[in-house]
């Protein structure tokens, strides 16, 4: 064994001191003055200058019509885009719009009432429960209570799928994505809206079965309608009615035509989507899984609900080792 002299143990010392080593032996770490500003690995690095926060996302991620592009971002319906272009409340570029017929991009600067565009949120659905006695409008030039103004707290700003009237309550379908409601609304869609009605009056079956063929009332041609009598209580009678069209107040002028007066409408369903047990009042969200079914494959694509198809690798080599005794063949898993 190797001896050590005191005055040879006192210089490695002073000579580990100078260097900074003996650090796993109680030595002391050089001083450094930028200790407090260098992260800690894996920690948040912060923002040095020349370093620059990330990019927020455009409003418009392609060319499109000004009214699309405010419909997207769930600001409004298309309907109402118009107005509000008309009313020049909308500029594109420091110019203040004049028509719909234009068409922006990404690079566009569009100001609706002097604010930007808000960036595009992820697709989302709610079902809503509508009272009796709400506009469904964002603003009403008659100062009736309307269905956002009345909205549960948390809800970010939403359009309707098509509307209800102000007497009319029952299943309203939201959406922050102004072109998934204008997919919807469309009787090109096919989805059927059903009605619970009560009326007064008398009608048999045998005349509600022609309304199959459809009915044509003052000039205006009405699809096909489906209608059943459900009960009789008294001088009403409640009916079950289901509609593709939804034209303006339908239902109440289909059944005026056999002196049924209605005095209440209730939407229970909306294609797929049903009323239940929500309340007047109320909102519930719609997984987004769930939509994406409702729509199909194609459409859930479009509307970000899905990711794109990835491709199976057509390499076998690729695949690992298959378990099974030496010298037999492998049995690839059936794939459900």
């Amino acid at each position: 064994m190797r001896k050590s002299f005191p005055g040879q143990r006192a210089a490695r010392e002073e000579r580990e001191d100078r260097h900074g080593k003996g650090r796993g032996r109680g030595g002391s770490q050089p001083h450094r003055e930028n200790d407090e500003r260098r992260p800690k690995k894996g920690g948040p690095r912060p923002h040095g200058k020349g370093r620059r926060a990330p990019a927020s996302p455009p409003a418009i991620s392609e060319p499109m019509r000004i009214a699309k592009a405010m419909a997207r971002v769930g600001l409004c319906s298309r309907r109402e885009a118009e107005r509000w272009i008309a009313d020049g409340r909308v500029s594109v570029n420091g110019q203040v719009l004049k028509t719909p017929a234009v068409e922006v991009g990404p690079k566009d600067r569009v100001l609706v009432d002097g604010k930007p565009l808000p960036v595009s949120e992820p697709t989302q659905l709610w079902r809503y429960s509508k009272p009796k006695g709400l506009v469904t409008t964002h603003s009403d030039p008659q100062g009736r209570p309307t269905v956002f103004e009345n909205l549960p707290p948390g809800l970010p700003r939403v359009v309707s799928i098509g509307r209800l009237d102000f007497n009319t309550e029952g299943l309203l379908l939201l959406t922050n994505d102004g072109a998934l409601a204008r997919h919807l609304e469309l009787p090109a869609t096919g989805w059927l809206r059903r009605y619970r009605v009560r009326a007064k009056g008398r009608v048999t079956q045998a005349e509600l079965d022609r309304l199959k063929e459809g009915i044509e009332i003052a000039g205006v041609k009405y699809g096909p309608i489906e209608a059943t009598v459900d009960t009789v209580q008294g001088a009403n009678a409640w009916l079950t009615v289901a509609i593709r069209e939804g034209k303006n107040r339908e239902v109440r002028k289909v059944l005026a035509t056999f002196g049924l007066e209605v005095n209440r409408l209730i939407r229970i369903s909306f294609g797929p989507f049903q009323l239940l047990e929500l309340e007047p009042g109320q909102a519930e969200h719609v997984k987004r899984r769930v939509l994406a079914e409702q729509l199909g494959p194609n459409l859930a694509r479009e509307f970000g609900l899905v990711d794109e198809p990835s491709q199976k690798p057509s390499n076998k080599s690729a695949r690992g080792p298959k378990s099974g005794k030496p010298g037999e063949p492998s049995r690839r898993p059936r794939e459900t």
